[in-house]
Parts: structure tokens; sequence; C-alpha cells
């Protein structure tokens, strides 16, 4: 079964925003773009605004696709719709208790993200 997930690659300044994944969570333990799922016949655009309310409580007001990635893990195939988030109204925090930073670009590299992610990781560095 294909998952849809949308994220989010927040920007601010010369800083991403990510969020570190529960314990308990698929892929666990590391870090990612904050975003979910998409509800069944929900968009993904749609989906991250409405994640990213949830998630980390700011209101997008900017966004553009950056990258769709597919992704087999074994257990679970995932297709990942990444936007660059430019404008956004709010702080992002952690709503649901994740831990989450603010860090530079070419930080990314010292962080764990996903197997699916680290593309994503490697194009922004690219871009800088």
């Amino acid at each position: 079964m294909l998952i849809k997930v949308a994220a989010g690659i927040i920007l601010r300044d010369d800083k991403v925003f990510i969020s570190l994944r529960k314990s308990n969570q698929h892929q666990g333990g590391l870090w990612e773009f904050p975003g979910g799922k998409c509800e069944p016949s929900e968009s993904a655009s749609s989906a991250l605004l409405r994640e990213l309310k949830e998630e980390c409580d700011i209101f997008v007001t900017d966004y553009v696709l950056f990258k769709k990635i597919s992704h087999d893990y074994g257990d679970k195939q995932v297709e990942l719709s990444f936007y660059k988030v430019t404008e956004f109204q709010g702080d992002p925090i952690g709503k649901e208790g994740q831990e989450v930073r603010w860090v530079t670009i070419s930080d990314l590299l010292s962080y764990e993200f996903p197997e699916a992610n680290k593309m994503i990781v490697t194009e922004l560095m690219n871009t800088q």
C-alpha cells in the first residue's frame, strides 16, 4: 500500500526547521521535515497546510513544490511531496511534544534523516 505524505521545508533566513520523530513512530529517532500523511482524496498541498498547523502551529501563506519522490522502505512504500515553505504566520513549535530545531542548511548533514529524506538534504545543500 502506497502512503502519500506532504512535508514542509520551513525556511527562515538561512535556517530550516526540523523535528525529531518519536521513537514509537516508523523511522523513529530520526530527524525529518515536518508534515504527515495525506487523507484519502486530500491533495498533498492541502495536507501540507493542515499538517503544519496541527504539528507546528503555523499558518502557511507561501509555499512551492520542491521535489516529489517515492521510496520503498521494505515494510512501507511512500510518496513524499516536499514543499519549500517561505512565508508563514506564527512561530513553529513542536505542538505534539516532538523535539524541534532551527538549523542552518549546511548543518543538516550533522543530523540523521530517514533514507527518503537524504536526497532532499543533498539537494538543499546544492541550492545554497
